[in-house]
């Protein structure tokens, strides 16, 4: 027998509505969005990506901390062309790590492949790249807490990018595993 709260019904409602929202796969009975799954389909969410993805989430706002401080020391000693090198790629970082997470999150958590899909090609194609060059460029000043923190979160990107390839391929292989039970009992 669940245990009622003392709050009222339409804040109770707000607070599960809310919550469900905010926890993907966090879908209860009295929200009214609980998910329908069969009894034969298994969502595949891979536990590992999902806890590199949740820290990635807490250390972002530190490398952007970190990252906004040491541009600020040494922006005046840098050419104007790298100064604007250097803007343009934290620029690039910080808007698609908000949108790289939040597309891993859904696609892991939620077993959809274009998502995930997306995270992959972002992470692979865009953010790996500009974070190379801020790493291995000579010509720009490199402190030494800039260095460590783009070392960390390149650890993050490369492990997140390889955890998400497998889980991409083994989502896909059940994908297409139920579309051919579904075509074969559909011409049956």
């Amino acid at each position: 027998m669940a245990l009622q709260t003392p709050l009222p019904p339409h804040l109770r409602r707000g607070l599960t509505t809310f919550s469900g929202s905010l926890f993907i796969n966090n879908k209860t009975g009295d929200c009214g969005l609980r998910q329908i799954y069969t009894p034969g389909q298994e969502v595949l969410s891979c536990l590992p990506l999902q806890m590199m993805l949740y820290f990635n989430v807490f250390y972002f706002p530190f490398w952007c901390l970190a990252e906004g401080l040491m541009l600020e020391l040494k922006y005046n000693l840098l050419p104007t062309y790298y100064q604007v090198l250097l803007v343009g790629a934290y620029l690039i970082i910080i808007l698609l790590e908000g949108l790289r997470l939040y597309l891993g999150y859904i696609g892991n958590l939620q077993g959809k492949v274009p998502e995930l899909a997306g995270f992959l090609l972002l992470s692979f194609l865009i953010e790996l790249p500009v974070l190379l060059f801020l790493l291995t460029d000579k010509d720009t000043i490199r402190l030494p807490l800039e260095m460590a923190m783009h070392l960390i979160l390149l650890l993050f990107l490369t492990s997140e990018i390889g955890a998400a390839f497998f889980a991409l391929k083994g989502m896909t292989k059940q994908l297409a595993r139920q579309f051919y039970l579904k075509q074969f009992e559909g011409g049956a």
